[in-house]
């Protein structure tokens, strides 16, 4: 199956300033963009893509006084299967986790452990198995946490979600990935795209979404504690520790958000075309 993605966004700024997005699809899915239109700017000077250092692309934007405008899409073939699904995915123990995942058990910004450590061994310290542990916290989260537009907060931390009991997509993230890092289970945050595909249309406008992935049986796998249940068509844009790593606009400076759309939809053979073709 193919499936459309993409970004048209808007803002004001008052003064030159730079930029730093991270919204390209992750190098890992670079061979299966099928298409994928260049990023179109306005009221931009120099445009410069680096890696950053958990190996998510990013661009660097020099933006002039006025909007600025960022859009980009593109289509991308994808294998139409849902998350994978591995029950006999065993833990780890922590002296023989490769070190490069070593950094994704320990607190951060919006990951506080230091508060949810007695919480997590109290209540999943008896589960054995590494997936089957990893999925009764996604369970908990799902069922602790009440979702809601309204209810975004940009300072929000995992603690915080876990007494207030509210969130969204990202909030639901942040308590799995901590408690996760409780057990000792490696876990790193995600966000990319993520369509209403194979399941019933949300009539909300489409946004970003943010999942994780977990560490077991070797590797890293997909969890999501917001929908919990195996999704198709997720395509990762960044990983890092928390939403603090990968925002996907950063500004040094003052602006003011005028518009934010995002596209995923599943692609009608044949039945579409780049406006620019």
């Amino acid at each position: 199956m193919r499936i459309r993605y993409g970004f048209n966004i808007k803002i004001d700024v008052s003064q030159p300033m730079t930029l730093l997005t991270a919204m390209d699809v992750e190098q890992a899915r670079r061979g299966d963009i099928v298409h994928e239109r260049p990023l179109m700017t306005g009221s931009v000077g120099h445009v410069e893509q680096f890696t950053d250092s958990f190996g998510n692309l990013c661009r660097r934007i020099q933006a002039l006084p006025g909007t600025v405008s960022l859009s980009l899409e593109g289509i991308i073939q994808d294998s139409g299967k849902p998350d994978p699904v591995v029950p006999d995915a065993l833990q780890i123990d922590v002296s023989q986790l490769p070190v490069e995942t070593l950094p994704f058990l320990l607190a951060s910004r919006y990951c506080e452990t230091e508060f949810l450590n007695q919480t997590a061994w109290a209540r999943f310290g008896h589960i054995q198995g590494g997936w089957a542990r990893v999925q009764a916290i996604c369970d908990f989260v799902h069922e602790h946490l009440t979702f809601g537009y309204p209810n975004a907060r940009a300072t929000r931390t995992a603690f915080e979600a876990f007494n207030e009991r509210v969130g969204v997509c990202r909030d639901f993230t942040h308590l799995a990935v901590a408690l996760c890092r409780c057990m000792n289970i490696p876990a790193r945050y995600c966000n990319g795209y993520l369509g209403d595909i194979g399941i019933p249309a949300d009539p909300a406008p489409m946004d970003f979404n943010a999942w994780f992935e977990a560490y077991i049986g070797g590797r890293w796998y997909v969890f999501d504690a917001r929908h919990n249940m195996p999704r198709i068509g997720r395509i990762t844009v960044a990983r890092g520790r928390d939403a603090m790593d990968i925002p996907m606009l950063h500004t040094f400076g003052p602006h003011m958000l005028r518009r934010f759309e995002v596209i995923t939809e599943e692609v009608v053979e044949n039945a579409y075309q780049f406006a620019a073709e």
